[in-house]
């Protein structure tokens, strides 16, 4: 039954200390076990693509990760080369910091130029960071993602002491209703916790424990 799961899984390797060896392990394993992606930090997307280009599995990255608080255009820019280098998905984060301080334009403009950049070469996933944000700024981040054209909202990166929760999957699926994708990422570790979250409207798990969920294991996914 996990096996059926694989195509919701971005097989995910973001920590900062990740070798070429791991950075491989991954690539083999989400071409053997057909997940959905594997998202990794920029740096390695152009391996990932060569290692990938002859398969159905993307390559995913991340942009202004993990705080959010890189200029517009330095998003922007690494959207490009992101892009350039083979990546077909990518995950922003918000300016997390503007959504707190309720300069909702400041947020919906970030977006919307990342979409931009993004547009016609690789869905966007927005990293709202639920595990910082309350309930009235979760909807109205999932609003601004929704209204700046991004395809997917995103809980969490996975650096900020919290990931995914049922209750906010269920809150970002109601705000965003069917049009958009939701992904949940952050310590979905298990074949139940992706099956709750899947049940909870998530169309995407990002999650380092693939391989264990599918198998019906306990894992160990930070991300």
């Amino acid at each position: 039954m996990g096996k059926d799961l694989a195509k919701y899984i971005d097989h995910t390797q973001l920590k900062p200390d990740t070798t070429k060896d791991k950075i491989t392990q991954i690539i083999e394993e989400a071409k053997e076990n057909h997940f959905a992606s594997v998202c990794v930090n920029p740096y390695w997307v152009s391996y990932c693509h060569e290692n990938l280009k002859d398969t159905e599995v993307k390559v995913c990255t991340v942009i202004g990760f993990p705080l959010g608080a890189t200029t517009t255009e330095a998003k922007v820019f690494e959207t490009g080369q992101a892009i350039k280098d083979g990546a077909t998905e990518v995950d922003m984060v918000i300016n997390i910091g503007q959504l707190k301080s309720n300069n909702d334009d400041a947020v919906k403009r970030d977006i919307e130029a990342v979409v931009s950049a993004a547009k016609g070469n690789a869905l966007t996933k927005v990293i709202i960071e639920t595990a910082l944000l309350t309930d009235d700024e979760k909807v109205r981040a999932c609003k601004l993602a929704k209204a700046a054209g991004a395809d997917f909202v995103k809980t969490s990166t996975g650096f900020s002491g919290g990931g995914a929760t049922v209750e906010d999957i269920k809150l970002m699926r109601e705000t965003v209703g069917n049009e958009m994708g939701v992904k949940a990422s952050g310590g979905v570790r298990d074949l139940a916790s992706t099956k709750a979250m899947i049940d909870a409207g998530a169309t995407r798990i990002g999650a380092s424990a693939g391989v264990d969920i599918i198998a019906g294991n306990q894992g160990n996914s930070d991300y």
